[in-house]
């Protein structure tokens, strides 16, 4: 049995969650998901971490999904055990969630990539849903995703050809939000998760779920959400304590009330 599948290093606002399977390029299986699972879950609770940051190893951050765990499965197994669900609290992670990128993000790992808020990528970062290799369609939300990030044609690319992206590639059609060098990676991840823990936890949240809305309804629902959850800030004493920081030209102390 593999342990520590997961390498946390907590911070005063934020948690940093290594991926720890190198001896197969952190290729994801269930364990590895039910633990990365259990962290956030953690974190979700924790009122005083406002993030998390995913992280993998310089070479790859994740190569695809264990394809030996996938492999003898029937298509009742596969049906019946739903093992991809195992996703779902990463995706329905309610905190800002950011990946650093460095090496491959393949299949499994582009599709995590893909879950998280910011996505930061090393120069030597390579994104791709190579599935098609293998016989497969991308399972755990892939062709979905991407198309909603980078559009129709070059999800089209990706998953019917296996076209792998480059870092700047990926940057240019819009799956990646910046690109730094190899060794900025983690440093750079870590002031952007430094800067969310200096803001108001309830705003973030609200943020996060006013734009991801933005993927799952028509325009005059989502500016209507966002109507609400603007107003809504008005109840809160972050919103007083930030307004009043701005106007006496201080930096503002929140304190998620």
């Amino acid at each position: 049995m593999e342990k520590d599948l997961i390498i946390t290093e907590k911070h005063e606002r934020f948690t940093i969650l290594q991926l720890n399977r190198p001896k197969v390029r952190n290729a994801i299986d269930n364990s590895l998901l039910q633990e990365l699972s259990s962290h956030l879950l953690e974190i979700e609770n924790d009122n005083n971490l406002h993030c998390a940051i995913i992280s993998g190893h310089d070479g790859f951050f994740a190569s695809g999904a264990d394809i030996s765990m996938m492999k003898p499965l029937s298509h009742t197994q596969a049906f019946l055990s739903n093992f991809v669900s195992n996703f779902d609290p990463i995706a329905k992670f309610r905190k800002p969630l950011i990946a650093a990128i460095s090496g491959y993000a393949l299949g499994a790992g582009c599709e995590l990539a893909l879950m998280c808020d910011i996505i930061l990528a090393s120069e030597n970062a390579r994104f791709g849903q190579p599935e098609i290799n293998l016989g497969i369609i991308p399972g755990a939300g892939g062709s979905q995703r991407l198309a909603r990030s980078i559009g129709k044609a070059k999800t089209m690319d990706m998953c019917l050809s296996a076209r792998i992206l480059t870092a700047e590639e990926a940057e240019r059609s819009g799956l990646v939000s910046r690109v730094v060098s190899n060794e900025e990676l983690i440093p750079e991840a870590i002031k952007i998760a430094t800067k969310l823990g200096s803001l108001s936890l309830t705003t973030l949240m609200k943020v996060k779920s006013s734009v991801i809305n933005a993927y799952e309804t028509s325009l005059s629902s989502g500016t209507h959400l966002e109507r609400q959850l603007f107003y809504s800030c008005f109840s809160t004493k972050d919103q007083e304590e930030g307004m009043t920081a701005f106007l006496e030209k201080r930096i503002p102390n929140f304190h998620n009330e």
